[in-house]
């Protein structure tokens, strides 16, 4: 999921478009984007959209962010959203493993009423300070949570922290990274919100990219292409990365547990990284 593109739940003309686009996932929003007397009739909208065909043969990653545990939309959300063919619910500004925990019993229940085949899973996001001194506890709450993506503008904003200071970005994405690690979970970064800086948004993913960050929000379409080639390894990083999977599998068989390729040393670690980037290189028809 190397780019995640919002789309007002409230907007329901800029669907089919966002569908038809290169983003790999399309996060339909019932919060930020939309405002507080619209969010019943969005709710609405949206739970009719993601019954039809169109919205299950597109072929995407299917989201919902829905309004946070605390406020009068989240038990109204999740019911009308949890249906065949939505792939995850994005809990905003959690901050205790508790607020995970309840909402995966919410979906237990409607899957178990409603037939649903397929465990709807759980991208949470870290968007405070408290959040992020849970965020391990936070990845590690259930087995339905399948990442932890950063909101910087919620974390960074009361604290007066500048969305443009790398050493602050670099430091928070790390100790999610490292959160999202420890669950055996993915990272995804928080969206950049100058829309008319192209360059900028470049270094900002490719920053994250270089911390193991699987991906980036996206808030218009022009950044999707962007996130889509941050987020794509360069072809020799995949091709060293097929050389050393298949001379891990010779060195097994002649137990050998450390050895050369193109003439750097590659033992364990080394190796599970070749592999998640040969598997990431396949999804992409770069191998």
């Amino acid at each position: 999921m190397r780019s995640k593109l919002f789309v007002p739940a409230s907007r329901p003309e800029l669907f089919a478009k966002a569908m038809q686009g290169a983003a790999d996932a399309i996060s339909f929003d019932l919060e930020d984007a939309v405002e507080e007397s619209r969010k019943a009739s969005a709710r609405g909208t949206l739970r009719q959209y993601l019954s039809t065909p169109e919205a299950s043969a597109a072929g995407k990653t299917l989201i919902v962010r829905i309004n946070a545990i605390d406020t009068p939309h989240f038990a109204d959300d999740v019911t009308a959203c949890a249906q065949d063919g939505l792939h995850m619910l994005n809990l905003p500004k959690v901050e205790d493993p508790d607020a995970v925990r309840q909402l995966a019993a919410m979906l237990d229940a409607l899957e178990r009423e409603r037939g649903i085949a397929a465990p709807i899973g759980i991208l949470a996001n870290i968007e405070s300070p408290r959040g992020l001194r849970h965020a391990a506890q936070i990845a590690l709450a259930h087995p339905r949570v399948r990442g932890l993506q950063l909101g910087f503008g919620d974390l960074f904003g009361p604290l007066g922290i500048s969305q443009r200071e790398t050493s602050a970005l670099q430091a928070v994405r790390l100790q999610v990274r490292l959160a999202a690690g420890e669950a055996g979970i993915e990272a995804y970064d928080g969206a950049f919100v100058d829309i008319a800086d192209p360059e900028g948004f470049t270094v900002d993913a490719k920053s994250a990219f270089a911390l193991g960050f699987a991906g980036k929000s996206c808030i218009h379409p022009t950044q999707v292409a962007l996130a889509n080639d941050a987020f794509r390894p360069s072809q020799e990083e995949v091709d060293h990365a097929l050389r050393v999977v298949a001379a891990a599998k010779e060195a097994l068989n002649e137990g050998v547990g450390a050895f050369k390729v193109d003439g750097k040393l590659v033992d364990g670690p080394f190796i599970t990284r070749a592999e998640k980037l040969a598997e990431l290189g396949r999804a992409l028809g770069m191998a």
